[in-house]
């Protein structure tokens, strides 16, 4: 008999995988199911995790999630008007503007009419997030798919309206820095040169400040190149070694110490895992199950790490709160909140309410900061670029002084 490989979540939510022999995957699903068991994918005994093997394939392509947001939109709709899911695949697959996304729909639905279920298609596309394909795991062994795939896209609205906020709150220092690096490079490599050539023509007694911008200047432009060449290897080597797993690591720790914007990143981070748990609990997940895929959705590896020894604390009977205490990574604020809500048997919902608290403290946070930053870099501007004209200025001044003297004075 053939033989499978199995991934579950016993009545503990602790997930298990073994090989199972059965005559086909229908009599595993259902063997399994009756005992209570959530089953989350079953695949021949042999082939590789379709998460893990995408990796370096499908795994490397990047969802719109905007676009995927209408797709699930007009999904549940489809859903809620009584339509079966293999309808409402075949009527949107092949009216998606997204060519990409469309043909991964395509192939889910291929999956479905094979008779795969609907969170085993997606899950084979190796493109989905985890937390998506769990919710759809959870909406198929509740029988309300329509209201956990509603969830999803409430969490999903808010998720990408709080990432828009802090992209266009440091859109505008970005910017202005940007401009003020390009105002530099140009009067130290190409107008300060010029007064050099200037001076040295009319044999003009320089100044220390003088001198010394000029020196500056002259360096800068015959090296610019080379130095514009190093900036470019350093950002590439950079970028690969951040790819790297000590590279992440070393990256969230630097992220974690920085003064001012590493408190923020941490609360950013505590919203998005508190507001995917929350919703993944809401949707029947179990907590252990739960506090795995919301720890996939964080964007830290470091904070990954943390809260999977967070699952295992859990696992040996801690409460969540003690766990999350246990880290010193989450703000002490949080970790009451949560551990009201697991007195009180209301834990989805004060997640919830971790999670809007700590979105809102990062926008103000953000505001305030950029509201400091941006005088900061004009002053910075102003103050060089008037040091830069005096250095400029003074020879000819001192040359005006000197031509106004009567001869003999």
């Amino acid at each position: 008999m053939p033989e499978f490989t199995l991934k579950y979540a016993d009545s503990r939510g602790e997930i298990r995988q073994q090989v199972a022999v059965a005559a086909s995957e229908r009599e595993i699903r259902e063997k399994y199911t009756q005992q209570g068991f959530l089953i989350y994918s079953i695949k021949p005994h042999g082939e590789g995790s379709v998460l893990t093997a995408s990796v370096g394939g499908k795994r490397k392509q990047k969802l719109n999630f905007e676009k995927f947001l209408i797709f699930n939109q007009q999904f549940v709709t489809l859903i809620r008007a009584g339509l079966p899911i293999l309808k409402g695949l075949d009527l949107l697959a092949d009216r998606l503007t997204d060519p990409k996304l469309g043909a991964h729909i395509q192939a889910v639905r291929d999956e479905v009419r094979n008779g795969s279920l609907l969170s085993d298609a997606f899950e084979k596309q190796g493109i989905f997030p985890p937390m998506y394909v769990t919710s759809v795991m959870a909406g198929e062994k509740s029988g309300a798919l329509g209201e956990v795939l509603d969830r999803y896209i409430t969490y999903q609205r808010l998720s990408l309206s709080v990432r828009k906020k802090v992209l266009l709150s440091l859109m505008y220092p970005c910017i202005l820095i940007t401009l003020v690096i390009g105002l530099i490079i140009f009067l130290i490599t190409y107008v300060v040169p010029n007064f050099a050539q200037l001076y040295t023509s009319m044999g003009a007694n320089l100044p220390t400040m003088t001198q010394v911008l000029i020196a500056v200047g002259t360096t800068a432009r015959g090296y610019i190149l080379l130095f514009a060449g190093c900036v470019v290897a350093a950002a590439v080597i950079l970028r690969f070694w951040a790819k790297t797993k000590g590279g992440r690591e070393t990256m969230d720790r630097i992220k974690l110490r920085a003064p001012v914007f590493g408190e923020v990143w941490i609360k950013y981070q505590v919203a998005q895992f508190s507001r995917v748990l929350s919703t993944l609990l809401v949707g029947g997940i179990p907590l252990m199950q739960a506090i795995e895929t919301a720890a996939d959705s964080v964007g830290s590896l470091l904070l990954q790490i943390t809260l999977e020894k967070v699952r295992q604390r859990v696992r040996e009977g801690m409460s969540l709160s003690s766990s999350l205490q246990a880290t010193k990574v989450f703000p002490s604020l949080s970790i009451d909140m949560i551990e009201v809500g697991e007195s009180t048997g209301a834990l989805p919902a004060m997640l919830n309410s971790v999670a809007e608290f700590y979105e809102d403290d990062v926008n103000t946070r953000m505001t305030a900061a950029m509201a400091l930053i941006e005088p900061a870099i004009m002053i910075f501007m102003g103050i060089f670029v008037a040091f830069v004209l005096i250095a400029l200025y003074m020879p000819i001044f001192s040359l005006a002084d000197t031509a106004g003297k009567p001869p003999g004075a």
